[in-house]
């Protein structure tokens, strides 16, 4: 079978036949089945449960345990997280069922690691006489190929800015736009802000290179926050190899100003990538080394509560609530702190707090989880939106899990519109999740009733 070309990011690379490939899966995938049944079984009978117990505990079906165990059905992440908590596993069972693509983390065929190595990117932008625009990445040898030809890029050149005027420096009005922005980010689309962002960020490069002195790394240090906004939109679009490109492109804008501990927070973006990904070590791997980094109190505080999320998806409770406290410490501490733009979520009045709630959930306590995520959803400011949509969902979740199907719906109910005005690839992958909770109890009414209008919201709001 001949090799079939194929894109990503604009860089052309060969596939190779895929049957072994994806026979060698199936049998890992059956060999996993055996595995988890067997010690699933083992630890249900050291517990003195039978299935029907167990299944009115994790609130799935006697039918489904049997098959796990028995080797016939693989386990979803799901059932081994509520399984390792109610068996007292540790996370051994979690450890037992790799996180695959389509049920844990996004599903976009652009994820990645990075840009392809040999890739040089080059951010188009494109606008049409009817007044649509789109963003995307190319490379000289995507454009080369496609017979196009480079624009030279606009660039500002003359005489130093003039900062004179009270309150109309540069810097103070990117700054005030930033803030609009991110508001603005919280209730629309972020396909429609990220073509504005990215030449945002390109003109307050252009800006640093003809202002002088403080003003030339305020000018900076501005770009580097643009740049890392630009690439947390881009994950909300669905695509992480191009969220990770301005990630990196942000970490050296802010280093170039001067700000090494800027670094720090790269990593801290990275693990989140991973987080949605389901990848564990890694996320946890991450945070670690960016609490060990130049960063500040806060950067590191929200190190840890990232590592607390990467403990949790590995059913480690004690590691994870251990991370949080730590996180707690190093956020109240930099409560005194000044730094602006502010590096990371500003809706969040208690973000360890916030996290604990989630991270309950991923550690199989859905009752718990779903009080403290009420508690801080209470909270939240009215404007922030995509905040409340996130936490709401995993709110929704959490007793959906617990076996409140009636509420869980309700509270779905609540947050469908604006999940689709918002458009997240990372709200879609715990709405996903969602879907498959509720469509375990397709008998109740109220899931019947919601199932119609949460399945076109969930191919509406994904990207």
């Amino acid at each position: 079978m001949p090799c079939s070309p194929r894109t990503l990011n604009g860089c052309l690379y060969e596939t190779a036949p895929t049957v072994q490939a994806d026979s060698k899966r199936r049998n890992g995938v059956k060999q996993e089945s055996l595995l988890f049944g067997e010690d699933l079984r083992r630890r249900r009978l050291a517990a003195g449960l039978t299935v029907a117990q167990l299944a009115r505990l994790v609130h799935y079906s006697k039918s489904q345990i049997s098959k796990v165990e028995r080797g016939v059905k693989p386990p979803s992440r799901d059932l081994a997280r509520l399984c390792d908590s109610v068996l007292r596993a540790e996370g051994s069972l979690v450890s037992l069922v790799r996180s695959r693509s389509g049920e844990d983390g996004l599903t976009s065929s652009r994820a990645g690691g990075g840009a392809p190595q040999g890739c040089v990117e080059r951010w188009l932008i494109q606008l049409s006489p009817s007044g649509q625009s789109w963003i995307q990445p190319m490379s000289r040898r995507k454009i080369i190929a496609a017979g196009a030809f480079l624009i030279p890029g606009t660039f500002i050149s003359g005489t130093a800015v003039s900062e004179t005027a009270e309150g109309a420096a540069p810097t103070t009005i990117f700054s005030t736009l930033f803030e609009q922005y991110r508001r603005l980010g919280q209730v629309t689309d972020p396909r429609l802000l990220v073509p504005t962002l990215v030449t945002q960020t390109h003109a307050l490069q252009e800006l640093s290179r003809v202002s002088q002195g403080h003003s030339s790394k305020e000018l900076l240090f501005l770009s580097s926050r643009y740049a890392e906004y630009t690439g947390w939109l881009i994950q909300e679009t669905g695509n992480d190899s191009a969220a990770l490109w301005w990630t990196q492109r942000a970490v050296e804008l802010a280093s170039a100003a001067g700000d090494s501990g800027f670094a720090a927070y790269g990593l801290v973006r990275h693990a989140l990538v991973t987080l949605y990904r389901g990848d564990a070590a890694t996320t946890t791997h991450l945070a670690r080394q960016a609490q060990r980094a130049n960063g500040s109190l806060r950067v590191r505080g929200l190190a840890a509560l990232r590592e607390a999320q990467g403990h949790a998806l590995a059913c480690d409770y004690d590691a994870s609530m251990l991370a949080l406290e730590q996180a707690e410490t190093l956020l109240n501490a930099n409560a005194k702190e000044t730094e602006q733009p502010v590096i990371g979520t500003r809706n969040l009045s208690q973000p360890a707090e916030m996290i604990k709630g989630w991270c309950l959930y991923e550690l199989g306590h859905p009752y718990a989880a779903a009080e403290i995520l009420g508690q801080q959803l209470a909270a939240m400011p009215g404007d922030a939106v995509r905040a409340r949509v996130r936490y709401g969902v995993r709110h929704a979740l959490a007793y959906a899990t617990a076996g409140e199907v009636d509420h869980a719906c309700r509270l779905t109910a609540g947050l469908l519109d604006d999940a689709m005005s918002i458009r997240s690839a990372t709200i879609a992958t715990d709405l996903r999740v969602l879907a498959r909770t509720l469509g375990r109890h397709q008998k109740n009414p109220c899931v019947r009733d919601l199932a119609p209008r949460l399945g076109t919201t969930l191919r509406a709001a994904t990207p």
